[in-house]
């Protein structure tokens, strides 16, 4: 077993903006029985750290940031079968903005050969997330509608995907034209500049249009409070809001008798970890992404690489929505 070393890491001294993010040398102790230790080469940048950052998702400071990463193993605790120099990735390693970081090895999936670690490691959150979402909260069928918010973003890439191999059709809403070739090449059917529409029953409305004047059968929001009100009203009868994200902030509290009004709407908040409460389920979900991305059979864009001193024009790029695909952070 290896001792304690000193890896650089991002840290959060206290809640705020970007401007508080700090990169501090931090001790590292070795792995203990299950965990393994691992040489970070990418961490995933997401709007979860955004949360915890601000104190949305309430954690104690000074915290490590980051909780996606890939790299290879580099010593390993009692029990754990996985050899060193094993190339593995993650999406629920608390502290893993950092030269080096000790995670549960249950929550480690192997890497495919054919697949770079950077790859992996962009894959891991939004993957499972972009997964979970067709398969597992909305089941899209074939003949569906879907309106996905943000195709050009790294969830959104994936919806576009994913919804287009299940057979159903694609509505997907984004703010430039660049963001809009992108959705467009990887299959979506029609994508609306969502900047054009000051009141959201406009934005609601060309989404009936491109879908032949019917209301979708889903819509996947992780934008939040800008886009929920045209969500909600893009909904056919009975018709499912799956609201996984707030990138433009937090939905204040509303009224349930809209979703009455709208017409015996569901509306539903997920999140990650009840989708992979077991190995057998994140397995499932790591191995349906990652093995397609090996195969050429899915494609995911790296959006920004920084360095983890460039830490906060990541962030800042990101909650200003200002770039397409997934960024990482390199050690």
């Amino acid at each position: 077993m290896t001792s304690t070393l000193t890896t650089p890491s991002l840290v959060v001294p206290r809640t705020g903006d970007s401007s508080v993010l700090t990169v501090e040398d931090r001790e590292l102790a070795a792995p203990g029985p299950g965990e393994i230790r691992v040489e970070v080469a990418a961490v995933g940048v997401n709007f979860r750290e955004v949360y915890l950052r601000q104190g949305i998702y309430p954690v104690t400071t000074p915290f490590v940031l980051g909780d996606e990463g890939a790299g290879t193993v580099e010593s390993v605790g009692d029990g754990v079968t996985l050899d060193v120099g094993t190339r593995v990735a993650w999406a629920t390693g608390p502290g893993s903005a950092a030269g080096h970081v000790t995670i549960r090895a249950a929550d480690a999936i192997v890497v495919p050969d054919d697949l770079g670690l950077e790859a992996a490691a962009a894959a891991m959150l939004q993957g499972i997330t972009a997964h979970y979402l067709v398969t597992s909260t909305y089941a899209v069928q074939a003949g569906d509608s879907v309106l996905a918010h943000a195709v050009a973003g790294g969830v959104g890439q994936l919806l576009v995907q994913l919804v287009k191999d299940r057979g159903a059709t694609l509505i997907g809403t984004a703010s430039t034209a660049d963001k809009i070739a992108k959705a467009t090449a990887l299959g979506a059917d029609h994508v609306i500049d969502y900047t054009t529409f000051d009141d959201p029953a406009d934005l609601a409305a060309a989404v009936r249009e491109a879908n032949g004047g019917e209301g979708v059968h889903v819509v996947y929001d992780g934008v939040g409070r800008t886009t929920f009100d045209a969500s909600l009203a893009s909904l056919r009868r009975r018709g499912m809001l799956v609201l996984f994200g707030a990138a433009s902030g937090q939905v204040p509290p509303f009224s349930i008798q809209r979703l009455n009004a709208g017409g015996s709407l569901f509306l539903t908040r997920p999140t990650m970890g009840d989708y992979i409460a077991t190995r057998a389920e994140l397995e499932w979900r790591v191995s349906e992404i990652l093995g397609g991305l090996a195969s050429g059979d899915l494609e995911i864009e790296i959006g920004g690489r920084y360095p983890l001193t460039g830490a906060a024009a990541a962030y800042d790029d990101l909650e200003g929505r200002r770039t397409t695909g997934k960024l990482l952070l390199i050690p």
